[in-house]
């Protein structure tokens, strides 16, 4: 079941955030620290926020078991973008023992579902060079890219 998180789903939120974590590590530890995105008080402030929705993926017994964060963005009106209002995938994740389920289909589908509701033009989300299992995720969902980043590291 896919419902919005709740202030009870901080300690799943925070487990599932340094399992991200680690794997952003293991692939740039010359960029990411091992821990969390975001602290508990954090936790707590997001999901106040309207415009930063959280979706869980729990269980039957109501257990967090993946999460999408998510964020309302909108360019300002006048400059070269058109101020298209976009549903941005800030973090997915599910559980590393519950991968594999259609879990993280099942979130990332009820993220667009959300993005339609409340009148989105599209989806977007980045995703680090190092994490090759969550790029074939997305070419899956059917995202493709729209820009690209790159580095030259000193």
């Amino acid at each position: 079941m896919i419902r919005f998180a709740a202030e009870k789903d901080i300690p799943r939120l925070g487990d599932l955030l340094r399992q991200v974590c680690l794997v952003h590590h293991n692939g740039r530890p010359d960029l990411f620290n091992v821990g969390r995105k975001y602290t508990d008080g954090e936790l707590a402030t997001l999901l106040k926020e309207a415009t930063r929705p959280i979706l869980v993926a729990v269980d039957d017994t109501d257990t967090v078991v993946g999460y999408c964060f998510c964020v309302y963005q909108q360019p300002a009106s006048g400059g070269a973008l058109k101020p298209v209002k976009t549903l941005y995938i800030d973090d997915l994740c599910v559980d590393e023992t519950c991968r594999g389920q259609g879990i993280g289909k099942a979130l990332y589908q009820a993220a667009v579902a959300l993005a339609r509701d409340t009148g989105c033009y599209n989806v977007t989300l980045n995703v680090w060079s190092c994490n090759p299992t969550a790029l074939q995720f997305y070419e899956r969902m059917g995202l493709t890219p729209q820009k690209i980043g790159m580095e030259l590291v000193l």
